[in-house]
Formats: structure tokens, sequence, C-alpha cells
């Protein structure tokens, strides 16, 4: 069976009006507004409180020796007495994740000369090894304890810590709708005041959201007495945002 040349220019001719068309349907227009109606946009921000149930927290151990091999072995050990005494503490293995594991070359300048003179390029006097572990303490009234456990048990860096919330999505969907409400609310001032009402909503976007608190430093262990009170600790509330902007509709 042969194909015309006009077959041909037909079958063409039909495929680039069926992809023209499926272009078309791709396309999706924005809300069309009514003759004479007004829009209006409005950002609002929305907030709902929780108490923390989760304390996040970095501990670990530096240790210095001549040799990288050395600072790495002394390390290890004392390391393995604070992972110990986290769980002693109750904390699950699930919660202890190894974050940062290092060794680094410790420098010292050259000596002086006889004339009190010092040059040359600083020589490497050591090795120092560090191993950290970030902690989440489920149970917030032990962290204090947990933290005075760490450093008897040979912790010399801590740092935290990040109060946060386990599951934030019931408290971030409050947020949303405490926005969406005085969003609304906002509307209806306006429209009022213009002397128009509400007639739909036509667009919304959502930004911001919830986000737990950035780590502090807590102390540095070497800086505390074994036996110290133990460290109080107080977790207050968390508040959790939403922002939304919305556009409406505004007619007589």
């Amino acid at each position: 069976m042969t194909t015309s040349p006009a077959s041909l220019l037909l079958a063409a001719a039909l495929a680039v009006a069926g992809a023209s068309s499926a272009s078309a349907q791709a396309v999706s227009p924005g809300p069309v507004v009514a003759a004479g109606n007004a829009v209006l946009t409005i950002s609002a921000d929305g907030h709902s409180t929780r108490t923390p149930d989760l304390a996040v927290f970095n501990a670990g151990v530096t240790t210095q020796a001549k040799t990288a091999a050395a600072a790495l072995s002394d390390n290890a050990e004392r390391m393995n007495a604070v992972i110990a005494a986290l769980k002693a503490a109750g904390i699950a293995d699930r919660d202890i994740q190894t974050s940062n594991l290092s060794v680094n070359p410790v420098y010292s300048q050259p000596r002086p000369d006889e004339n009190g003179n010092v040059s040359g390029e600083p020589v490497i006097s050591g090795y120092q090894a560090t191993n950290q572990v970030e902690v989440r303490q489920r149970k917030i009234g032990n962290y204090g304890k947990t933290i005075d456990t760490l450093v008897s048990a040979g912790a010399n860096q801590v740092s935290g810590p990040s109060f946060q919330l386990d599951n934030a999505d019931a408290a971030s969907d409050e947020a949303r709708i405490d926005a969406m409400k005085k969003a609304r609310a906002r509307a209806e001032l306006y429209a009022k005041a213009a002397g128009l009402s509400v007639r739909r909503i036509l667009t919304i976007n959502e930004g911001g959201g919830y986000a737990p608190q950035p780590m502090v430093m807590y102390a540095r262990a070497d800086a505390m007495m074994a036996k110290a009170a133990p460290s109080p600790v107080s977790a207050g509330e968390l508040q959790i945002g939403a922002n939304v902007t919305v556009t409406f509709e505004l007619g007589q």
C-alpha cells in the first residue's frame, strides 16, 4: 500500500493540532474576577504553643597525644565510657548518633634562637582527636542529671540543649488555622472600610513553619566541678508559627 503526499501532509497537520491541544490543556488559567470587583492580598501569621518533649544536645570527648594513634586510642576508651553512661541514664541506642569524629594536628611555634628570634614554619607538636555524638533526651526532666553523669564519665565537650517537639504536626495545624482566621478577619476589616464584602478566596500560599530552637552552648565540661549541684534546666515553651498569604475577591 502506498501513501500519497497529501495523506502525509494531513497526518502531520493532525499531529501538530493534537500537540497544540495538549499544550493548551496543560495551561491552568488563574481565577477570574468578576467585572467591577476588587482583589485584596493579605499576609498573616498564626501561632500555637507547646511544652517541648525533646532535648537535643551534643556530647563528646577531645583528647591530645604525641601521635594520632595514641590520641585516637585514648579518645576511643573515654568515649566508650561516655556512651555507656548515656545508656545507663536511659538513652536508647536510636537516640545516640555520631555527629563528629576527627583527628587534627596540633601546631606550635618554633623555639626562639639564642637571640630570641623566632623563624620558620609552625611545627606539629601532637595530635587532637575529637568524637561527638548527638543525643535526643526524651525525658527532659532528666536532662540536667544526664549532663552531670556525662561529665563524671569523662565527657569534656557538652553543648545544648535545643528544645524541640518530637511531633509538631498538630501544633503546626493549629498555627495554620490561626493564621487563616487572622487573614480572613483582616480582609473583612478592609472590605467593610471600603464599603465592600468578601466574596471568595482566590489563592492561598503558605510560608514559614515550625523550626526547633537553635543549639546554644551549654558549658565546657572542664570548667565544671564534679561535685557541683545538679545542673538546673528549664524547658519553657515552644512557639510554633505559620504564615499564609491569601488573595480575596471583594465585591458589592
